[in-house]
């Protein structure tokens, strides 16, 4: 990606906002598995997950606030901006094959410090299945 693809602060306003669409099926759980060491058979094990109460095998918490990292780091603001911190809940599963859409919009400027917050949403149809705080350092039109 190249630098033409970044935001600078100057650039940000409250109520920018920016989406992507993932479906998180076996691979992806499975790569998530194996790069993070998380082998909890409620994401691995079909017959183990179908003895819980989802029913099922679901996705990592984790793997689907990642996704949020996707927008900050390539749409809002896109390259050059730093992650600080983010909060999530998670509100419901999301299951194998399941097409998450994720949103980013942002509520907050702090214009000394260059920090942008934004609000994050992830769902699934109607059903919100995380919510959650981000905040990232953005570089200003000064710095360049």
């Amino acid at each position: 990606m190249s630098k033409n693809n970044a935001l600078c602060y100057e650039d940000i306003h409250v109520g920018m906002s920016e989406q992507i669409e993932k479906v998180l099926g076996n691979e992806e759980v499975q790569t998530f598995a194996d790069l993070t060491g998380d082998n909890n058979p409620i994401h691995l094990d079909e017959d183990y997950a179908s003895t819980t109460m989802f029913k099922g095998r679901i996705a990592h918490g984790m793997l689907t606030a990642s996704l949020i990292s996707n927008i900050l780091g390539t749409k809002l603001p896109g390259t050059g901006a730093i992650y600080l911190s983010q909060s999530v809940r998670f509100r419901a599963p999301v299951r194998l094959g399941d097409n998450v859409v994720v949103k980013a919009t942002v509520s907050e400027m702090n214009e000394k410090r260059k920090i942008v917050t934004l609000a994050c949403e992830c769902k699934v149809g109607d059903v919100v299945v995380l919510d959650g705080e981000a905040k990232v350092m953005v570089p200003s039109k000064a710095d360049k």
